[in-house]
C-alpha cells in the first residue's frame, strides 16, 4: 500500500522521470485525470499515458527540477519546475531548459487536475535554427 500523499507521489514520479519510466502514472493520477499543457488537453489516464509515450519517443533525455510546492488551498497546489530534455528532433545535441508551473488539484490522494503553463518559445520556437534566432531577437528588443 502506497502511504505518500498525492504531492510526494507527484514529485516522486516526476524526478524519476529521466528513466522515461510512466509506470507509476497510476499511483499519481486518477482514472479522469483532466490534463492540460500548452499543446494540448487530455482527459482520462488511458490518454494521459498515451501523450506521455509519444512525448517519450521524441526525447533522448528527460529530466525535472521540483524546485517549489505550495499549497493553494485545500486539495490544491502551484508546482515551480524545470524540464531539461535533449530532443532526438529539434536539438539533437543541447540541452533544453523549460521553467514551468503546473496547477494541481487532488482528491482521494490522487492527481484529478493538472494544468501546466510555460513558455513554448523556450521549449520550441527558440529551438528551431533560423526561427530560434528571430523568437530571440524579438524577446530582446521587447525588454
Amino acid at each position: 500500500m502506497n502511504t505518500m500523499t498525492a504531492i510526494e507521489n507527484f514529485k516522486h514520479f516526476y524526478q524519476q522521470l529521466n528513466d522515461k519510466d510512466i509506470s507509476g502514472l497510476p499511483d499519481v493520477y486518477a482514472s479522469d485525470i483532466e490534463f492540460i499543457d500548452p499543446i494540448a488537453t487530455h482527459y482520462g489516464l488511458t490518454d494521459v499515458t498515451n501523450y506521455f509515450a509519444k512525448l517519450f519517443k521524441s526525447t533522448r533525455s528527460c529530466s525535472f527540477d521540483i524546485k517549489n510546492v505550495h499549497e493553494a488551498g485545500p486539495d490544491s497546489y502551484v508546482v515551480e519546475w524545470q524540464m531539461c530534455f535533449v530532443s532526438k528532433k529539434l536539438s539533437k545535441h543541447n540541452e533544453i531548459n523549460v521553467d514551468g508551473v503546473t496547477m494541481l488539484k487532488t482528491h482521494n490522494n490522487l492527481v484529478v487536475y493538472h494544468r501546466d503553463y510555460y513558455d513554448m518559445g523556450q521549449l520550441v520556437y527558440e529551438n528551431i535554427p533560423l526561427l530560434g534566432r528571430i523568437v530571440k531577437k524579438i524577446k530582446e528588443q521587447m525588454k
